[in-house]
């Protein structure tokens, strides 16, 4: 599940978000494989949580993404 960012603070922002994904999972008791951010233009950056499958409503439900990608 992926959360775009855009414009100068794209970077701080998709940075900051990682840390909430991985607190709501953690909170809510939740399995996943990974929580990141990248920068991928300096106004361009995103931040995504690695879930499996079986999984993703829940975390699609309550936080709703602006993106997925099945893999």
């Amino acid at each position: 599940m992926i959360w775009d960012f855009r414009g100068p603070d794209a970077l701080k922002m998709a940075e900051h978000h990682a840390i909430h994904l991985e607190e709501f999972a953690t909170t809510e008791k939740l399995h996943f494989h990974n929580v990141g951010f990248d920068e991928l233009s300096n106004l361009f950056s995103i931040a995504f949580i690695v879930v499996d499958e079986a999984g993703m409503p829940v975390y699609r439900d309550a936080l709703k993404p602006h993106r997925g990608e099945v893999a």
